[in-house]
């Protein structure tokens, strides 16, 4: 009996090893549940943003000056260098003066023998008034002195406004620049007959500094903003002192800030654009007109604007846009969004999100809806090389 007891023993001993070695087994090939993938966020926050317009346009000479001549003559000297800088008031030309100069000897000579006349005029004037009074001469005789000595007077007027026309004819004859600026080449030389209210300039003055850039708006943007002006949504900027930055043609960012000077009042009905005129500063003379520019206008500021980064937004095939959202209990799920624009290296976003909301903004790829996800904050250098 003790004997049946042992091997009874070793039996069940065994059956029960194998039975724990199997469970061992099983505990082992079971697979462990992964831990949930991490991903970026940024809390979205509302901020003071200015409402920023990137539209195109050209550069436009800030005066332009034809150069005419106002007398007629002989061209005898050019004063300036073609391509260089003028002064205003600076002479440029030298039309042949003789003829003015000789004229201008005889209107004096005029004025002296008119001036002569004025004073017998004057003097017979002076004694006929005494005979009138006794009657030695007639009242008639009287007046005709009085109307000859207001006839003389009135010659010498005649003559001084002949000598001061004669004047200007003489100092016309120095072609002066109206304004500072480059000049460019001259259209005529020395010995060339020029006759005053010619077509044709002799030389063209363009002042550069500062400078006009002229950008062209579509007239329905600019009435959806000025209706969210209307509405509340925006804040006007004063037209006057609205800022606004210059991109040349290439992408290189011109140094100097500008203003918008103003903006039309109507529309052209072949475009249906408005015109709007920004002035820069342009010391070094590094635009010319003519250029093509494309001009960052600061038209509205919005008080409570959300924006999200670049990286976190995604386009449909249909051109609709969405976000990600982690939510209270770190699940995961795409939000449709309203993002009409981009600034900068963000999305402003008018539908679709509200503050304190977290976006994801890395690991979009590790994500689908309803998964639960730890989220950290996005750095800025993570940020950075996301974008």
């Amino acid at each position: 009996m003790p004997k049946q007891f042992a091997l009874l023993r070793a039996a069940t001993f065994v059956a029960l090893t194998a039975v724990l070695a199997a469970c061992d087994d099983k505990s082992a090939a079971a697979p462990t549940a992964p831990p949930p993938p991490e991903v970026s966020v940024v809390s979205v926050q509302p901020q003071r943003m200015a409402v920023s317009t990137e539209l195109p346009g050209r550069t436009a000479a800030f005066r332009v000056a034809e150069v005419r001549p106002q007398v007629s003559g002989i061209i005898q000297k050019r004063l300036f260098v073609e391509g260089g800088e003028v002064k205003a008031g600076q002479q440029l030309y030298q039309i042949d003066p003789a003829p003015y100069a000789a004229a201008l000897q005889s209107a004096r000579a005029e004025l002296n023998k008119a001036e002569a006349t004025a004073r017998a005029a004057r003097t017979k004037a002076g004694r006929y008034s005494e005979l009138v009074n006794r009657d030695v001469v007639s009242r008639q005789s009287f007046e005709d002195v009085v109307a000859a000595n207001e006839q003389a007077a009135a010659q010498v007027g005649i003559a001084k406004a002949a000598v001061e026309s004669a004047r200007i004819n003489l100092d016309y004859t120095k072609v002066l620049s109206p304004i500072a600026g480059r000049i460019g080449g001259s259209v005529v030389t020395e010995g060339a007959l020029v006759t005053a209210g010619q077509t044709a300039s002799l030389a063209t003055v363009t002042q550069l500094d500062p400078i006009y850039v002229d950008v062209t708006q579509s007239s329905a943007d600019l009435m959806r903003l000025r209706r969210d002006i209307a509405d509340g949504k925006l804040h006007g900027a004063d037209d006057t002192q609205a800022p606004v930055a210059l991109k040349l043609d290439g992408g290189q960012i011109y140094s100097e800030p500008g203003k918008l000077q103003f903006s039309e009042v109507t529309v052209d009905p072949s475009t249906g654009s408005v015109r709007l005129r920004a002035v820069f500063p342009n010391p070094r003379n590094e635009l010319l007109p003519g250029l093509f520019v494309r001009a960052t206008i600061d038209q509205a500021v919005k008080d409570d604007a959300l924006l999200v980064p670049q990286q976190a937004l995604t386009r449909r095939p249909d051109g609709s846009a969405l976000v990600w959202v982690v939510d209270g209990e770190n699940k995961v799920a795409p939000r449709p969004v309203t993002a009409p624009q981009a600034l900068g290296d963000k999305w402003l976003v008018t539908a679709g999100l509200q503050p304190g909301e977290q976006v994801v903004v890395q690991g979009l790829q590790k994500i689908k809806p309803g998964i639960s996800v730890r989220a950290v904050p996005a750095q800025p250098a993570a940020a950075a090389v996301a974008k």
